[in-house]
């Protein structure tokens, strides 16, 4: 019987072209987020989701409301189908997911959450300059190659894939010593607009902080995990505002969440919205936190069944399952 389910959200990147467009036609709830989220919006989500006619979606200030609220959707379906079933005992997002955790804990109302969230978007394809980097080296290997090259850790994601950002011409001088001193070792370019969760944002997140500090939080109804600490956020406002703040120019300390999540014994992690792949339908589409999520249980050498909930066909079968 499983007893310690997690719930986790993707961050940006895992948008796609058509996301959403399947759980409209089956669900009723997935429909009345959408239908929610658009009213906060001054533009229709479901034409920008399902199809994308400007080539918006891969902009940062439309990202951001389009992925949260396909990960909502998302939620909503299971939901639906597994009603008390399947209740967790704790939340985590990485970067943007950090707030749709927070709409599924009831910290947020999923209105607040699409606004911040657009001005957030707003100001990081505003301000953010750079691009990101996902290597497999260790954390001390990256810092020393990141401060040769005036770049800073955008994420620490596994013990051995590390997030590397900065200018595009730093990058560029640091994928070469890469190279040549680490040849085993890779770096993937990331789907971003900026240098996310580095100095890089800091002006962004200057101008961020007024935002949050307009928006009330409710205290959450279970733990939802902090990306700047990788700890469970405390409950009141001020401090959730602070922890969202800071995220903004701080790495994302995903194997932090991991190691809290399996030191409170969490059994069975389910993951929801986003996507990736060369695939042209929701249905084709994987999961985007499965490598990192199963590769953190195998170095903890800890036991627990992971579950995507991306689409129509992996909901219902999380949902039942």
């Amino acid at each position: 019987m499983t007893n310690n389910v997690m719930f986790v959200f993707p961050g940006q990147g895992a948008q796609y072209r058509g996301m959403g467009s399947d759980l409209v036609a089956e669900f009723d709830a997935a429909r009345e987020v959408y239908r929610r989220a658009s009213d906060v919006l001054d533009y229709d989500l479901e034409t920008l989701s399902f199809t994308d006619p400007d080539s918006q979606l891969d902009l940062t200030r439309f990202t951001q409301p389009a992925l949260l609220t396909h990960e909502v959707a998302c939620l909503e379906a299971f939901r639906s189908l597994a009603g008390d079933r399947l209740l967790p005992v704790v939340m985590a997002g990485h970067s943007l997911g950090e707030y749709t955790a927070l709409v599924a804990a009831g910290a947020l109302q999923l209105e607040q959450a699409v606004d911040l969230v657009r001005r957030r978007g707003e100001l990081m394809g505003e301000f953010g300059r750079g691009s990101m980097l996902a290597t497999t080296l260790n954390l001390e290997n990256a810092r020393a190659l990141a401060d040769n090259h005036y770049c800073g850790i955008g994420g620490c994601n596994l013990p051995e894939q590390t997030v590397i950002a900065g200018e595009d011409a730093d990058l560029e001088r640091l994928t070469v010593e890469l190279k040549e001193h680490h040849p085993r070792k890779r770096a993937i370019p990331l789907k971003t607009e900026g240098a996310f969760h580095t100095y890089l944002m800091i002006n962004a997140a200057q101008q961020f902080r007024h935002v949050l500090q307009e928006t009330e939080f409710a205290p959450a109804r279970l733990p939802v995990l902090s990306n700047y600490t990788g700890r469970p956020h405390e409950p009141d406002s001020a401090s959730i505002r602070s922890r969202l703040f800071f995220q903004l120019f701080n790495p994302v300390r995903w194997i932090g969440s991991m190691n809290t999540a399996m030191d409170m014994g969490v059994d069975t992690i389910i993951e929801f919205g986003g996507g990736i792949g060369k695939g042209e339908t929701p249905a084709e589409m994987r999961p985007n936190l499965e490598s990192i999520v199963k590769k953190a249980l195998k170095w903890r050498n800890h036991e627990a069944e992971y579950r995507p909930a991306i689409n129509v066909e992996t909901i219902k079968a999380a949902a039942q399952a």
